[in-house]
């Protein structure tokens, strides 16, 4: 966390939280979402200056309720999640790296949903792979250690991982993955997509 955020937090320790004004799309964007976006439930203006988002990703953090929130001085401002807490891209060079630039160094698990999106575990976080990204790890998945077709995959999420083990490889890890319901993985994995103030 920022020092000038530390400051902050210890000069004005009450100060109210925000709800709803800041978004994290499933591609990894942070989006700023003013009173029509909320009435309307759209995504938001979509925050381009570096300046900002090199603020927001180095404040980001949670609760222990799995409320995620950036650090705004000595405001917490909770973010609507419209996936998971972070979003994972792929970089030749580094592997995958989350939206925040951390590499993800040591990938721990990994599950296909029935959307066929793919998700990682490593390093303490879970990230949801940019679609965009999925094309290039389509090539890096196997089927019981074999290169895996279009239609072995549709089988495997149709039947929902009983097809046969179905494995990433990243770099010189093998990462075996697991089917996972979408409606299932915030109660899983402890966060809320919509955190609400407390009761």
């Amino acid at each position: 966390m920022d020092e000038i955020v530390t400051q902050a937090l210890a000069k004005w320790p009450n100060v109210p939280h925000c709800y709803g004004w800041l978004a994290l799309d499933a591609r990894g964007n942070w989006r700023m979402r003013n009173e029509h976006a909320q009435t309307h439930k759209l995504p938001g203006d979509r925050i381009t200056h570096p300046a900002l988002t090199g603020f927001i990703n180095r404040n980001y953090t949670h609760d222990a309720q799995g409320r995620w929130y950036f650090q705004n001085g000595p405001q917490r401002v909770y973010v609507a999640l419209e996936v998971a807490p972070y979003i994972a891209h792929t970089e030749p060079a580094a592997g995958f790296v989350l939206q925040t630039g951390e590499h993800m160094s040591t990938i721990t698990a990994g599950w296909l949903s029935e959307q066929g999106r793919l998700f990682l575990q490593g390093d303490g976080k879970f990230a949801l792979l940019d679609d965009r990204d999925m094309a290039q790890c389509l090539n890096d998945l196997s089927l019981n250690e074999r290169p895996v077709t279009d239609e072995q995959l549709l089988l495997w999420l149709e039947q929902r991982g009983s097809s046969g083990e179905l494995s990433l490889r990243s770099g010189s890890q093998r990462i075996v993955l697991d089917y996972i319901l979408e409606t299932a993985i915030d109660k899983q994995f402890n966060f809320m997509r919509a955190p609400q103030a407390s009761i």
